[in-house]
């Protein structure tokens, strides 16, 4: 094969999509996309909640409130076109109090400015769409949605496999990146490969493989572990789609929550505690390495300082079943323990700047030819078709 001309570093939905991006505008472009596990999906695109998001959290004219509309349609013909389980069910945010009534109003006018199909329903209605719900005011997000995005990587895959020249070489470490004049050498556990480009879609390693450049990125990427629980199938019948707590503004996090997945099980969380290891899933499971880098951190020291009432709840949420059923209570009080049995975890991949602020929308740095995706955050995977 000659050389490609374009190394995609990544076979999450952000790199998939990239391909099948590039396979749709330049035809004759040869591909190469490389992945370190031995199949699509393997790290935040194949642990997410599977939501087809509306946009209506987003700042208006932000880079994710933009992307995320057009890309939430482009993502649902794609699935009615290649047959990928799919439904817009809709979903509530749920205010349990009155002091939540503002945040509840702010949410709702962002959703207007950006166009999102909502309207704030009064308790009645909220109980008619969820009778389990607690709450006294909800926004029903008639657009929201849940899809399986595993399937939609399967086919991403596959598709580029069979356009044109292309290779999607799994099981495949990219550990280096040299430039020769105008082409850059991509060093990998399989071998070297000479490119035009590269995009760095690597996820929760973005931020190392933007360094191996030479270039510094601006972000660190700092990785926030999601537990979760499942309702037992004696239990599905306490939530009907979606419900979602009214989040804190200051914190990029939604809150636990219940979500419907396609495969008609429910999902209760998640927190946000630190994870010990860019890929450590399991509560106890650390890699002394990537722990070491984020304490070392100073983003991280000065993110602690700032938010560690937040992060003492969480982790609080973590150690305590009881405590993390309590928070499912606030939406859903029928909730019990029994009723829940634990689910796997996610890793996001939340990057951090040096002054300590979690970076909240897109970051993407373009130098000499590698295009790097330093944060990704949701909805990047409902977003990742949008065609820009």
């Amino acid at each position: 094969m000659p050389n490609p001309d374009v190394a995609i570093i990544g076979a999450g939905v952000v790199g998939l999509a990239t391909a099948f991006e590039l396979t749709q505008r330049h035809p004759a472009l040869r591909l190469l996309v490389l992945e370190k596990e031995p199949a699509v999906a393997h790290h935040q695109t194949g642990h997410n909640s599977g939501v087809l998001h509306s946009g209506i959290y987003y700042r208006p004219g932000s880079l994710k409130a933009k992307n995320c509309r057009e890309g939430r349609q482009a993502m649902i013909d794609f699935c009615a076109a290649e047959g990928i389980p799919h439904d817009i069910c809709g979903k509530v945010i749920v205010a349990t109090s009155e002091a939540e009534l503002p945040a509840l109003q702010l949410i709702f006018e962002r959703g207007k400015q950006n166009g999102v199909r909502c309207e704030i329903i009064d308790q009645q209605r909220l109980h008619e769409l969820e009778p389990h719900a607690a709450g006294i005011r909800a926004i029903h997000v008639s657009e929201a949605g849940i899809v399986d995005y595993r399937q939609v990587c399967k086919r991403l895959s596959e598709l580029v496999a069979a356009a044109g020249d292309n290779r999607l070489l799994f099981s495949t470490r990219v550990t280096g990146l040299k430039r020769h004049g105008d082409r850059i050498v991509v060093e990998t556990s399989g071998g070297e490969f000479d490119v035009r480009h590269v995009v760095n879609c690597a996820g929760l390693q973005s931020d190392r493989v933007a360094g191996m450049t030479g270039q510094r990125p601006p972000v660190r990427i700092v990785p926030f572990r999601g537990e979760y629980y499942e309702l037992l199938p004696d239990a599905h019948a306490l939530v009907r789609n979606l419900i979602y707590p009214v989040p804190d503004p200051a914190f990029p996090f939604l809150g636990v929550h219940f979500t419907r997945m396609i495969g008609g099980s429910v999902e209760c969380g998640p927190n946000a505690v630190l994870a010990l290891g860019r890929e450590a899933y399991g509560k106890f499971d650390v890699n002394l390495w990537d722990l070491v880098q984020t304490l070392a951190y100073p983003g991280f020291a000065r993110l602690a300082a700032k938010h560690w009432r937040m992060g003492l709840g969480e982790t609080w949420r973590s150690l305590s079943k009881r405590a993390f059923v309590t928070a499912l209570q606030r939406l859903v009080p029928d909730i019990r323990g029994e009723h829940l049995v634990p689910a796997p975890s996610g890793i996001r991949a939340q990057a951090v700047a040096v002054d300590g602020k979690l970076v909240d929308d897109f970051l993407v740095v373009e130098a000499q030819s590698v295009l790097n995706v330093c944060n990704a955050p949701s909805p990047a995977a409902t977003a990742s078709l949008n065609r820009l």
